[in-house]
């Protein structure tokens, strides 16, 4: 369908001088990204960012609705690539009793010479698949180099992309999952093999990396139940009243961020803390894009991801220059 769009775009272009962009669904831009590429090109993309080489504000988000849905703009400009983007994205709750995806997206790709519209882009899968890979870059960096147990709080949609992702980037034994959703719980382990589990106190306790994807406004991990040494990935919230972290286990841990301006703004794991007289922002180790390692194997590392603009016009990037194999 990607492809037939496109060459009537091209026909309309050549015989009329109309501007058509490209459209990319959901299966191309699957056909195109390719996971253990995608974690480096996260990698590049984040340490970019950090460096100062990429413009980009923090994300302008409005609220619209009776259920507190939400409504993102997030545009990029990366000279490096180079490549000129936005991502629209909303966030809907309701939409899981609609039977449909929680997050919805499209990003929009335009000439960074010209402003002229290149592509569009069906959004909701690159948003799902490089927070994953970001994840996996975090692990790479962050976890022991023997963690052997993942544990996952979640089985939407990003609990079984870090299961993949995840998966590459250290060897795991044994993969625990928990969710308050009996149903899709079953499912996500019978799917995947992961082992489900009565509690998320079940799923953490002994656990050398934790995953939250869920879309609680409140702790659903508790300080006592991480032991030394755990590598703890926050996905699930992205706004300031939400926190899915006990704030003593963020307090204990060494904290790392994917942009320090985002987290000030956005993450209740970090503004909350702060707005409580627990620690103040320079709490904030590290941005992931400045390449943080573990200092040694007792100590708990909590990466807290909100997700940026330049990690998806670097995944659209590669839809755009990638083809079709």
């Amino acid at each position: 369908m990607g492809e037939s769009i496109s060459l009537h775009s091209t026909r309309l272009r050549l015989e009329y001088g109309v501007n058509i962009p490209q459209f990319f669904s959901e299966d191309d831009v699957r056909a195109r990204l390719h996971l253990p590429d995608l974690i480096d090109a996260m990698e590049q993309a984040l340490v970019e960012f950090s460096a100062g080489r990429v413009q980009q504000p923090v994300r302008t988000v409005l609220e619209f609705g009776g259920e507190r849905s939400l409504f993102g703009l997030m545009p990029s400009y990366v000279p490096s690539l180079p490549a000129l983007g936005a991502k629209l994205v909303t966030v809907c709750a309701g939409n899981a009793k609609r039977e449909l995806d929680t997050h919805q997206a499209i990003i929009v790709m335009l000439d960074p010479e010209t402003g002229v519209t290149r592509a569009i882009l069906e959004g909701r899968y690159i948003t799902e698949v490089r927070t994953a890979a970001v994840s996996a870059f975090s692990t790479r960096r962050l976890a022991r180099k023997d963690a052997k147990v993942l544990g996952i709080l979640g089985s939407g949609v990003q609990a079984r992309s870090h299961y993949k992702a995840l998966g590459l980037a250290r060897e795991f034994r044994e993969v625990r999952v928990w969710s308050p959703n009996a149903e899709r719980l079953r499912k996500f382990a019978d799917e995947t093999g992961a082992v489900a589990m009565p509690s998320a106190a079940d799923v953490v306790r002994g656990a050398d990396v934790v995953v939250t994807a869920t879309s609680a406004a409140t702790p659903v991990i508790q300080n006592e139940w991480v032991g030394d040494g755990t590598h703890v990935i926050a996905v699930g919230s992205c706004m300031p009243w939400q926190r899915e972290l006990d704030p003593a286990l963020v307090e204990r841990a060494r904290l790392v961020v994917d942009s320090r301006a985002a987290a000030l703004k956005e993450a209740g794991d970090v503004v909350m803390g702060i707005a409580e007289g627990r620690w103040t922002a320079e709490h904030i180790a590290a941005e992931l894009g400045e390449l943080p390692s573990r200092q040694n194997d007792r100590e708990i590392t909590v990466f807290k991801s909100l997700g940026l603009a330049v990690e998806d016009i670097f995944a659209a990037n590669m839809v755009l220059t990638r083809s079709q194999p």
